[in-house]
């Protein structure tokens, strides 16, 4: 028997799947058929089986990672000092209104506000306060405050911080919690202190002064 098995029309291979083809040629006591031989189905399935299973483990599935108890014990407290400026008037305000009534209860208002160094408003620029607030209280005496602090001076230039709790605008001193950073600030914990230092009644636009106060690697 050869590597081409002459069959007769019809007839099966206990071995191998056949496939049945015409043959040309010249020998008239021929068959008119021959049977080229394949692995079977099963064959070619174990061997898949066995060679493909390397190329796909391709990843780590580990879900977690323990590290050591004393791997982040090198913290150190950095206190932050600077000037909020709220700008709701003018031509070019940095807090706008996107929702609700203003200074009613559920006004929300989108802002990007410049951090100064000093109070004046043409005092160096360290740093944006971008997020939002909202009225949540319905006496509208108290904000949301969900805003991130990114800086853009010094060792903190492109890290930022994350302030999200309530601030009681009316109250002298308010203390609202940092609940997380980027860059310098990872795992950061902490609080702010925020005091009005000027209130325009007539336009709306205030100044505030702010002590942040961090713990971070």
């Amino acid at each position: 028997m050869g590597v081409v098995e002459i069959l007769e029309e019809g007839s099966k291979c206990p071995e191998y799947s056949t496939l049945a083809v015409p043959m040309v040629t010249d020998n008239s006591d021929s068959p008119p058929y021959t049977m080229v031989s394949f692995f079977t189905y099963n064959t070619l399935f174990t061997l898949t089986i066995i060679f493909l299973p390397p190329f796909f483990k391709l990843t780590n599935a580990n879900f977690s990672e323990q590290f050591p108890a004393d791997h982040h014990v090198n913290n150190q407290m950095s206190h932050l000092h600077f000037y909020f400026h709220d700008i709701v008037s003018g031509k070019h305000p940095t807090a706008i209104t996107v929702a609700g009534r203003k200074n009613k209860f559920g006004g929300t208002a989108i802002v990007d506000d410049p951090l100064t160094e000093g109070v004046e408003p043409g005092s160096k620029v360290v740093g944006r306060a971008q997020g939002m607030y909202a009225m949540s209280s319905q006496d509208a005496s108290s904000l949301l405050m969900v805003m991130n602090f990114v800086f853009l001076e010094g060792k903190y230039n492109g890290s930022s911080l994350t302030i999200l709790g309530r601030n009681q605008f009316l109250e002298n001193m308010r203390e609202m919690p940092v609940v997380g950073g980027t860059g310098i600030f990872r795992f950061v914990r902490g609080y702010a202190l925020a005091k009005t230092e000027r209130f325009n009644v007539g336009t709306g636009d205030a100044v505030v002064e702010y002590n942040v106060f961090v713990m971070h690697h």
